[in-house]
């Protein structure tokens, strides 16, 4: 169980540095579509640190009231991951042709 909460907590802090880079390349970014790519890049790494702080709820609170909040950061956390990942694999497609385009 100690292990499990390590990965966790890495899983939780890893997303939050993903999180921070994509949003930093989003602000740096010149481009439209390229901003909106890391912006939804950003959202997925923002639902992956969701998700591991609802799993990580339910070993740290393992009763009712823990099970509950779990359950809703993961319904909030996979709904945001899925509708974020639509938005970067629709808007990566016009990556390399907006690159062409305003060199």
């Amino acid at each position: 169980m100690v292990y499990l909460n390590f990965l966790l907590v890495a899983g939780i802090i890893a997303s939050l540095v993903f999180y921070f880079y994509f949003k930093t390349k989003q602000f740096r970014s010149t481009l439209p579509i390229r901003t909106k790519w890391y912006k939804a890049k950003s959202g997925i790494a923002l639902a992956a640190f969701i998700i591991f702080f609802g799993f990580n709820a339910t070993i740290l609170y393992p009763d009712l009231i823990g099970y509950i909040v779990a359950v809703v950061f993961l319904i909030i956390g996979i709904s945001l991951g899925t509708n974020n990942y639509k938005r970067m694999r629709h808007e990566g497609r016009f990556i390399q042709e907006e690159y062409e385009l305003n060199k």
